[in-house]
């Protein structure tokens, strides 16, 4: 029987990617680099900042030393954007609360550094609402790695078999299948159906309502 609901952020529970890609494209802007457009933000997004500002920069200027200063750039830019257009998907809000009522732990794990990933669902969903809230952080490895799973199982308090991962991409796929977790893709979010499928999605939803469905045939 599943005890605990655990979470992606971005592409998940809200819908971030115009603040996402208007942070990037505000620091390519001032380098004189051309802007991405932001439906290739769904494939760039996921794995993290130093990662998303390297896909991001045109490959002929990537180094090292250039990601790390754009990353910052980039970072005190969502800072002030990360409100702008982002908002909890429909129906997200209501479902949560559905879950919570019937019993149910609920939390968050994302590859979003951790500064950003807890005020931005506190913003969105409230302080307590989640009863814990993981972003990146360096002493964690990050999804697909087990690790930081497996850490919120214990600070759950529940078994890591007992816990449903729900994400729209196929690490988050990965994540929860290389750490015991019940694989849930959604398929509203970034990524398609076929990769969260190919990375192991046991259920792939197209309403936040069917979480309900999944919990009570667990039980």
């Amino acid at each position: 029987m599943l005890k605990a609901f655990i979470f992606d952020l971005d592409g998940t529970l809200i819908d971030s990617l115009a603040d996402i890609a208007e942070s990037i494209n505000r620091m390519l802007d001032a380098r004189g680099y051309p802007r991405c457009e932001v439906e290739i933000f769904k494939q760039m997004v996921g794995d993290g900042m130093e990662k998303l500002v390297e896909r991001a920069l045109p490959e002929a200027v990537r180094s090292e030393e250039l990601i790390r200063i754009c990353t910052e750039e980039y970072r005190s830019l969502y800072d002030t954007l990360w409100k702008q257009q982002t908002e909890p998907y429909a129906d997200i809000v209501k479902n949560l609360n559905e879950l919570k009522k019937r019993g149910l732990k609920t939390g968050v794990i994302s590859n979003k550094a951790h500064r950003f990933t807890v005020p931005m669902t506190e913003h969105f969903f409230g302080a307590g609402f989640f009863d814990l809230i993981l972003g990146q952080r360096l002493e964690v490895p990050r999804k697909p790695d087990p690790a930081g799973a497996h850490e919120a199982a214990a600070m759950l308090g529940v078994d890591i078999h007992e816990c449903a991962y729900v994400g729209d991409s196929g690490i988050d796929m990965q994540f929860a299948k290389s750490s015991g977790m019940l694989a849930i893709g959604v398929d509203w979010g970034f990524r398609s159906v076929t990769e969260l499928r190919d990375n192991g999605a046991v259920h792939v939803i197209s309403n936040p309502g069917e979480l309900l469905e999944i919990f009570d045939k667990s039980c």
